[in-house]
């Protein structure tokens, strides 16, 4: 299959999945309804950050709203489009669905890794992202012009495309272990470290943030972008470090399907 191919069938996935979603209404409703509570729970904090007036590394409340808000953006990204097939791979493995996705004459990482779509988990977050970043923006006072727009877009969609990478490298390691619960709790654990600038981490936890698993590259570049405290090194490694997570995902994927066992004989 071409590209361009690869594009349409995604297409179908994410009408099938939305249409699935609309079919059952209150699961849909559900959903919404869960992520607008963290929103709310995060607005929380937000509040408590202003109201104790503090600066971290000399980021103040403002500038750290746009972290936040990146980081809120993102995840809804992630809920919708990696979540819910990062979470269903192990039971793929586990149950032996993946055998009949291995018939199909379809790369067997992108079905299994863009099957599934929940425009449920990515509405509220998506939304509040936005808004977060819409009033840090405003109260930092960044000029809003097309080179700050463009570049904190670009950065943005480099963190998106890193986190497939990121997450599916551990979560391939199912394929060696029989339960996988600890292997999840540790993704969604390291995910979290980009909840907050990582400049209030010291110098060897941002080391290996950045150059060994770049967790921290997904949200923080765009905010350091448009603060201007953006080092020229780490937009020189976002470029190159992305195709070479993008080769060791697929390669470390093409290397467990070559030794995968049917856990259905």
């Amino acid at each position: 299959m071409k590209g361009r191919d690869y594009l349409k069938l995604y297409g179908y996935f994410v009408k099938n999945n939305i249409i699935a979603q609309m079919a059952y209404r209150s699961n849909f409703i559900i959903s919404i309804l869960t992520e607008v509570g963290f929103i709310f729970a995060k607005s929380l904090y937000i509040i408590v950050l202003f109201s104790a007036g503090l600066s971290i590394r000399g980021l103040e409340p403002k500038q750290m709203l746009l972290f936040i808000g990146s980081y809120t953006l993102i995840t809804g990204i992630m809920d919708a489009v990696c979540y819910p097939n990062i979470a269903a791979i192990p039971e793929y493995i586990r149950t032996a669905s993946l055998d009949l996705m291995l018939t199909k004459p379809v790369n067997s990482l992108f079905i299994s890794a863009f099957r599934k779509f929940d425009l449920g988990l990515g509405i509220p977050n998506v939304a509040g992202g936005l808004a977060m970043i819409a009033v840090s923006w405003k109260l930092s006072g960044i000029p809003f012009t097309a080179y700050h727009v463009l570049g904190f877009v670009f950065f943005i969609v480099l963190g998106c495309i890193l986190t497939f990478p990121i997450l599916m490298i551990p979560v391939t390691c199912s394929f060696w272990m029989i339960k996988s619960s600890a292997l999840m709790d540790v993704i969604w654990a390291m995910w979290d470290f980009n909840n907050m600038p990582m400049t209030i981490y010291n110098r060897i936890i941002k080391a290996i943030g950045i150059f060994v698993l770049p967790v921290f590259m997904v949200t923080n570049l765009g905010p350091m972008f448009l603060l201007g405290i953006l080092p020229r090194i780490y937009m020189v490694y976002a470029m190159t470090a992305i195709p070479v997570f993008l080769k060791l995902s697929i390669t470390f994927w093409n290397f467990a399907i070559k030794r995968y066992s049917s856990a259905g004989g």
